[in-house]
Parts: structure tokens; sequence; C-alpha cells
């Protein structure tokens, strides 16, 4: 198939660009760069440096059989101190890509969601029918876009598949995480490792939990991108499905911090802080929808894995 890949230069999205690649389609990324890099967009893969709000009529005119769609903000925090650039970069500039699709007959979209549509869980592991109540800005977002998606599904006949992702990690060859502005726990703890921090910051030690903190699900980003693979494959005309992506197994945030000990061989000195407002103490996927609908069983769920695959990476890009 000949696929349109926004926000292919990034993490996510430059691992899902080069297994469609090595999987035989025709791939062509649009990024504009704000977050992403030129050299994470895969070889073979066609590039385009543009706005996809700006963009989007014109590539798809060049006749695609599918969009999957990675390009948003990201950033929880940011997301509530300047809300309208999450408004305006995620939702209508997703509007603008529907549109595009629609004028141009481009038949199937797998769209990048995100648990933060969930917000306080009512129970772990999260079921897909949970109520969304989303508790920052970046999460409503995301779920605005959702609803379109369906809107536009039931109207026009897309067919469309929305991946709601738990916590992404790992690497996959030389794709791997790499943010301007780091938010996320591993990548920031093999910084410390890297020497490139003094300490990791845990934020919280009396949570209802086995050791008091944290507890989240974690996902290989290898697996995450084969489970888009499987979704273009399974996507129905004038459906919009939604499956949740976690391994169903939680790691609590001082189980990470000494896995990534024993993975570099660095003491990682760890400070506990006070609670962030809004972490709730445990969010786990069930993944049991995507299992039975699209096939999709995560084959790298094992911690040590996850966080080796990000060190080796971690490590060649210091």
């Amino acid at each position: 198939m000949k696929l349109l890949v926004t926000g292919g230069a990034g993490y996510v999205g430059s691992v899902c660009a080069a297994r469609l690649i090595e999987s035989g389609h025709e791939v062509v990324v649009v990024d504009d760069l704000s977050t992403g890099h030129a050299d994470a967009v895969p070889d073979g893969a066609r590039f385009v440096q543009a706005d996809i709000a700006d963009a989007a009529g014109s590539l798809l005119a060049d006749g695609f059989d599918g969009v999957l769609h990675f390009a948003a903000k990201s950033l929880v925090g940011e997301s509530m101190q300047d809300p309208a650039k999450y408004w305006n970069g995620n939702v209508l500039t997703s509007l603008r890509l529907l549109d595009a699709m629609r004028d141009n007959g481009t038949p199937r979209l797998v769209f990048s969601s995100t648990a933060a549509t969930y917000g306080e869980p009512e129970q772990v592991p999260i079921l897909e029918s949970a109520p969304t109540r989303p508790t920052n800005t970046y999460g409503a977002t995301k779920l605005a876009i959702d609803h379109a998606i369906t809107s536009y599904a039931k109207a026009h006949g897309l067919a469309a598949v929305s991946l709601r992702y738990f916590n992404v990690a790992g690497a996959y060859g030389r794709f791997g995480e790499r943010h301007t502005t780091e938010t996320h726990l591993i990548p920031i703890v093999l910084q410390v490792a890297l020497g490139a921090r003094p300490a990791i910051s845990i934020y919280g030690d009396d949570y209802p939990t086995a050791d008091g903190t944290c507890v989240r699900d974690y996902i290989h980003v290898a697996d995450l991108a084969e489970a888009h693979l499987l979704a273009l494959a399974h996507t129905v005309e004038g459906e919009h499905q939604i499956y949740n992506l976690g391994t169903g197994t939680g790691f609590s945030n001082r189980e990470v911090v000494q896995t990534c000990r024993e993975v570099t061989g660095h003491p990682i000195p760890a400070e506990f802080a006070a609670r962030r407002p809004g972490d709730p103490a445990v969010l786990v996927a069930s993944a049991d929808a995507a299992a039975k609908h699209l096939g999709w069983e995560p084959e790298r769920a094992d911690l040590r894995t996850i966080i080796g695959d990000a060190w080796e990476f971690t490590r060649a890009r210091a």
C-alpha cells in the first residue's frame, strides 16, 4: 500500500514507518520537525518537511491507500499551560487531515491515541469500555479527535482504528526516544546512568501499591509498531475501532529504577519528591480486545528487554 505517515520523524512514528517499509509498503513521511528529527526518517521513505494542516490536501491528491497519523503535541504539563497550542495543533490539524482524506478518497486511517483519554480509572486493567474523563488538555484533545473520527467514519465510510497507548519505551535499532523536553521515566533514568543528570526524582512513595510508588504498563515500541501494521490490515469501511495497547502487567517506579541499575551497571541515585497532582496510582491496560480482533500479542513485554534496548540506543547516541 501507499501510505502517508504524519509525524514520521518522531519516536513512535519513525519506528512504525521503518516497519512499514520493511513490510513492503511505500511510505511518505510528513513532519514539520518541531519535535522530530530529520535523521529519524527511515531509509526508503520519501520525506516532506511541512505542517500537515497545510500540506494534507496537496499530498493526498497524489493518491494514497491510507494514513497513519502520529503528528501531535504531547506534553501534558504544557497542554495545561498553553491549551490553545494543543487544541489548534492537535484537533484543528486532525480535522484538516480528515477533510483532506474525505476530499481525496483516502480510505483508511490508523490514529495514534492515548490512555490519557481515560483519566483516573475506576478499575484496572482498563477496558475500552471504561469512562473517558481526561484530566488534562492533551488527553482531552486526543479524545476529541477520536470523536471526530467516529463521525467521519459514519458519514463518509472512513475505515479507521484508534490505538490508545499506555507507556511506550524501548528502541528499534537506530530509532529511539530522544525528546528535547523529556518527561518519560525510562529515558530520564538512563540520562542519570549516562551522567547527564545527577539523580532521578520519584514523585510519591505513599501510593496504595506494593512498594508505595506508581505502577505503569510499559509497552515496547517495536510491539507497538506491529499493532499498527495489524490495525492497518483490519480496518473496516464505515467503522471506527478503538483498542488499548499495553501488556496487562504493571511495573512500579521503584522496579523501573532498579531494573535500570541492573541493566546499566550504574548506581542511579534516586530521590523521593511529593506526588504530582493527577498521577493515578495504577495505570494498566487490558489488551484483550487487540488480541482478539487484531491478533496482536506483545513479544517484548519483559522490562529488562525494554530497558536494555533503550539503553543500547541511548549509549549509541551518546
